[in-house]
């Protein structure tokens, strides 16, 4: 189901109890919402905010996290249908409204993103599930005069075996209902689960074949016009002047309006909004931005990576053991800004009325969304209805902290005064999105006459990502963002004097997470060094990650695994292989890949990966997004980046900033490590390695070290 096939489907869920019948789970219950997002037992926590179940026996799953690829409309059902014992073939999905009952469990919003989806619904949605069981179960043993410890519930039955009674949930559903909330349930011990750690075929898998998924780009309102906005080609730049009179007279136009962002070109389709843009006349002032280059920027931040700064960790002494190291190697590291690039480009929908605004849109932050529509419409939050459609790959784009997207469609339709649908072009987003920033490091390592690490300094320069936005004020500490040192300050090898600094420069360019954040260039960084000072050592790389890896650490597990499976040290000529193994997310990631050169450029054949990541709702799910997170990492790796001249985005659409080609794909096997520990991210944790073990495989078949990415530029002749 999707809420796009019926505009009115919210006010139709708040009176369906009265038309249907049935538990009904899709509309806010304002006391019990708060009381929960305040911290309520999740025992308590009402099954009628996630379930819908029908007279017919057919069952709708509320979810509240976006779904942009990643399988979270099957894993958290899978995590509520374990308890609930519904037929699962009876089971569909909906994206939930904005709503408090709704919030993520670890920060009070709405929001999809730190690979947190089943980790931070791992015990609250198998709580809805058994509370809704227990209450379905407890209406059909009221309903019979059975003892409810006679009764159990299977395949979306209630079963009184004595009696051979037996009831489905859509008749009970009603009176169920009505029962107060059990004070407590019991969960199922992993070792009876039926449904969570099988593979597991996706529920939207059908719709995105038969074409009747709705993304943001399918919505179409009565009257709605179609807008594109022309925006400074340098952040931060204002217009001076235009001259839209060529653009005005084209047939289909509506009017050309200046909005915050630019000048804003409505229509009645695509075309000719984007033919019109195409005719203005625009004098910007490009401001300071127009300064920036990225030659001069790497050159400027290596410069600054030579400088003390601020500390985010210290162990030991650093310079004191560099001092008395046996050997010593340093390097410096350039990893360019980065595009998110997902497939379908921004867009959003908005019916502005003076009393509410409706939005449909592909967003990975409900919450903030909703409060910056509210803000710039002069409305109150309950107002703002938020349609979260299928999202055409996030990356952490659709959660922008500014909510830059959903703003802009929000400014426009008051500047219109009809309902838009604001696209932004793919290249619009590519030259005038957010980025991942660019990066540069430096390392100094030093190891003993054994060949232990015995010192390491590694300085970061780079953009912070969450200064200036609600996030700063529990993610930066003493100046420090943390999500532009986790995985360098967090390094797990054993070394004694260790030190790790940051710069955190400032400039007009937009930066955002991207997949796996900060990760995305420490572990390549890191892991790099590391290979470094084992091939300093004369060791073999992966035994000497091993000899300095703590004896109970969890990055041994998938190290080891990886290599087993990759046979090891055993290939052709003309081929070798590379190793990396990096935590983030809190799960644990290695890859073996096995690389050669064909045409002096880099050729990946095959990746063997391991991953642990505590218990494992979907194998498939969690197979789907290694590869995933594999091909997005790899892409970045040989052909990723963002340049800038004079203030402009060089680079503008799949032609020169290029995913991997079908071509380019390596053969993938992914191995799963057993686990007893509860579920830990997977949509993210697969990307840092990838790069790393890449340049350490080259290295090996080369003698080069690959210091700078992407890979592609380098020359390996």
């Amino acid at each position: 189901m999707n809420a796009l096939q019926n505009p009115s489907r919210r006010k139709f869920l708040t009176d369906s109890t009265a038309l249907l019948g049935g538990l009904v789970i899709g509309f806010y219950l304002p006391a019990t919402g708060r009381a929960y997002a305040a911290g309520i037992n999740p025992a308590k926590y009402p099954p009628d905010a996630f379930i819908h179940i029908a007279p017919n026996d057919e069952i709708t799953i509320v979810v509240n996290k976006s779904e942009m690829g990643q399988g979270v409309y099957t894993s958290l059902p899978m995590l509520i249908n374990e308890e609930l014992e519904a037929d699962w073939s009876r089971i569909g999905v909906e994206s939930a409204p904005v709503a408090a009952v709704y919030n993520h469990t670890h920060m009070p919003m709405q929001l999809t993103g730190g690979s947190s989806s089943v980790s931070s619904s791992w015990e609250q949605m198998r709580q809805v599930g058994a509370v809704a069981r227990v209450l379905l179960i407890r209406a059909a043993a009221a309903e019979w005069g059975v003892p409810e410890g006679e009764c159990h519930a299977e395949n979306g039955q209630v079963i009184h075996a004595k009696s051979g009674k037996r009831s489905g949930y859509g008749k009970l559903a009603d009176a169920a209902a009505k029962l107060p909330l059990p004070e407590k349930v019991e969960l199922k011990q992993p070792k009876d689960f039926k449904l969570i750690g099988k593979p597991t075929r996706r529920l939207d898998t059908p719709a995105k074949i038969n074409g009747s998924a709705k993304f943001g780009l399918d919505v179409y309102l009565p009257g709605m016009l179609t807008v594109l906005v022309a925006r400074s080609p340098v952040f931060g730049g204002k217009v001076k002047r235009y001259d839209a009179e060529d653009a005005r007279k084209l047939p289909g136009v509506h009017g050309v309006y200046q909005v915050p962002t630019g000048i804003a070109v409505a229509a009645d389709g695509f075309w000719p909004a984007k033919t019109a843009r195409d005719l203005l006349q625009i004098e910007w002032d490009e401001g300071e931005g127009a300064a920036l280059s990225t030659p001069d920027m790497f050159a400027g931040y290596l410069e600054l990576a030579k400088q003390p700064g601020l500390v985010a960790r210290h162990d030991g002494d650093a310079e004191k053991g560099m001092k008395a190291a046996h050997r010593t190697v340093s390097a410096e590291y350039e990893v360019p800004y980065l595009a998110h690039a997902a497939m379908e480009p921004l867009n959003v929908v908005v019916d502005l009325k003076p009393d509410r605004c409706a939005i449909w849109t592909g967003t990975q932050a409900q919450t903030m969304d909703r409060a910056a529509a509210a803000r710039i419409a002069g409305l109150k939050p309950e107002q703002v209805e938020i349609h979260t459609t299928f999202l055409g790959g996030g990356f952490g784009r659709r959660a922008n902290p500014r909510s830059d997207f959903v703003s802009e469609a929000v400014q426009v339709a008051m500047a219109v005064g009809k309902p838009v649908k604001v696209v932004w072009t793919r290249e619009d987003d590519m030259q005038g999105g957010n980025y991942r920033p660019m990066w540069a490091d430096r390392i100094e390592a030093g190891i003993d006459k054994d060949g232990k690490p015995v010192a390491w300094k590694h300085t970061i320069v780079g953009q912070s990502i969450v200064e200036g936005t609600a996030f700063a004020s529990f993610m930066i500490h003493g100046g420090i963002d943390a999500t532009s040192v986790e995985g360098a300050a967090t390094l797990p090898y054993l070394i004694p004097n260790l030190e790790v600094e940051l710069h955190s420069p400032k400039n007009a360019v937009p930066v955002q997470w991207w997949r796996s954040v900060g990760h995305s260039h420490t572990a390549f960084v890191v892991e790099t060094m590391m290979d470094e000072l084992a091939h300093l050592a004369g060791r073999d790389p992966v035994a000497y990650r091993l000899d300095v890896l703590p004896s109970a650490s969890r990055y041994r597990g998938v190290l080891q695994l990886a290599v087993e499976k990759s046979g090891w040290g055993k290939l052709p000529a003309g081929r070798a292989q590379g190793v990396a193994v990096h935590q983030s997310f809190d799960s644990f990631v290695a890859h073996v890949v096995e690389v050669s050169l064909v045409d002096d450029r880099i050729r990946v054949h095959r990746v063997v990966s391991a991953v642990d990541c505590g218990m494992v709702v979907n194998p498939d799910g969690v197979r789907q997004q290694i590869e995933s997170a594999i091909v997005y990492g790899l892409s970045a790796a040989l052909h990723g980046e963002i340049t800038l001249e004079k203030g402009r985005v060089m680079q503008s659409n799949f032609n020169d900033y290029p995913p991997l080609r079908f071509s380019e794909m390596p053969k993938i096997d992914v191995h799963i490590v057993e686990s007893s520990k509860e579920p830990s991210g997977i949509g993210e944790p697969g990307t840092p390695p990838i790069a790393p073990a890449v340049a350490n495989a080259v290295f090996a078949l080369t003698g080069k070290r690959l210091r700078r990415m992407p890979f592609g530029k380098e020359n390996l002749a």
